[in-house]
């Protein structure tokens, strides 16, 4: 994968539960991470004293945020319901020239910012809530 733009990296919400994902209005900076939790199973008999880790066990999870300026009243507004009804819609991750990212996610955090002389910005933060799915360009 050559280099890609930073703005083709989008989030997208699922705005009705109908499977038509729009993309969450007014984004500057996006991010995506996965992670894996191990399971230690080291014992006295591991070889040379070495940590050993049980393969495919542990909890995996994976964290999107995102901060910009408001842009679109439709998915504020769904946004800020998802987050006040602890709802766990599908949301996409658009990965340029990767693939799409799918899933479950819950609104774990929304902040709201401005200062006298400039736009008003907002973050949010939001960790998987069930199986993933991916599906590769």
């Amino acid at each position: 994968m050559g280099a890609q733009s930073g703005k083709d990296l989008l989030i997208k919400v699922d705005l009705t539960g109908s499977g038509q994902f729009e993309s969450v209005a007014g984004l500057r900076a996006t991010r995506l991470s996965f992670n894996a939790e191990s399971v230690d199973v080291t014992s006295l008999e591991s070889q040379g004293g070495w940590r050993e880790l049980l393969a495919g066990a542990g909890v995996k999870s994976a964290a999107l945020s995102g901060s910009g300026v408001f842009k679109d009243a439709t998915t504020d507004e769904r946004a800020r319901q998802i987050f006040f009804d602890g709802e766990t819609p599908n949301f996409q991750v658009v990965i340029p020239d990767f693939g799409i990212v799918e899933g479950a996610f819950q609104i774990t955090s929304i902040e709201y910012a401005g200062s006298h002389d400039g736009e008003a910005t907002y973050e949010v933060a939001m960790a998987s809530a069930g199986a993933l799915s991916f599906a590769a360009a």
